[in-house]
C-alpha cells in the first residue's frame, strides 16, 4: 500500500495469511460446532497455555528446527540455550512467512488455535501432546533455574 511505510511492507501476504488461518479455524468450528465446551476448565486453559509457549519457541526459535525456517530466515547467530535468532528474508510471502515462523508471539495463536481445536475433535490425543509441551516448559525453566544457581 503505496504510503504506508517506506520500507516494502508485504501487506497482502499478511492478509492472505490472516485469510488462510481464519479459514482453517472457521472450518476447524464448524466441523465441531456441536461438539465444542461452553468454556474451558482452569486446568486445560493452563495446560494449553504452558504448551502453546513451549511449541511456538519450539517452531520459532529451536536451533533443530531451524531446517523448516531456512527458506524464509536468514541465520544471524546463537540466541541462548538451544534457540538461534534470525532475520525474515525476502520479499512478499517469503517474508511474510519469515516474519511469522521467526515469532513465538505470532506463532502462539496458530497453534493455541490448533491445541484449542484438538481438545475437540481429538482431546486425549491433544492432552497427551500438550501435556508434553508443558512438560518440556517446566523442564526448560528447571533448567535455567539449575544453571543459574550452578554459575552462584
Amino acid at each position: 500500500m503505496t504510503g504506508y511505510a517506506d520500507k516494502p511492507i508485504p501487506l497482502k501476504s499478511y492478509a492472505a495469511l490472516a485469510a488462510a488461518f481464519n479459514l482453517a479455524l472457521a472450518s476447524g468450528i464448524a466441523a465441531t460446532r456441536d461438539d465444542l465446551p461452553e468454556r474451558f476448565g482452569p486446568i486445560d486453559l493452563v495446560l494449553l497455555g504452558v504448551a502453546t509457549h513451549k511449541y511456538s519457541r519450539l517452531v520459532a526459535k529451536d536451533r533443530v528446527t531451524s531446517f523448516l525456517r531456512a527458506p524464509f530466515v536468514r541465520y544471524e547467530g546463537e540466541a541462548g540455550p538451544a534457540e538461534v535468532s534470525e532475520t525474515p528474508r525476502g520479499q512478499g510471502p517469503q517474508r511474510a512467512i519469515g516474519e511469522l515462523i521467526n515469532c513465538p508471539f505470532c506463532l502462539g495463536m496458530w497453534i493455541a488455535s490448533g491445541l484449542g481445536l484438538g481438545f475437540v475433535a481429538a482431546p486425549r490425543v491433544t492432552r497427551f501432546i500438550a501435556g508434553i509441551g508443558a512438560a518440556l516448559a517446566v523442564a526448560d525453566f528447571l533448567h535455567l533455574a539449575h544453571a543459574a544457581a550452578s554459575q552462584e
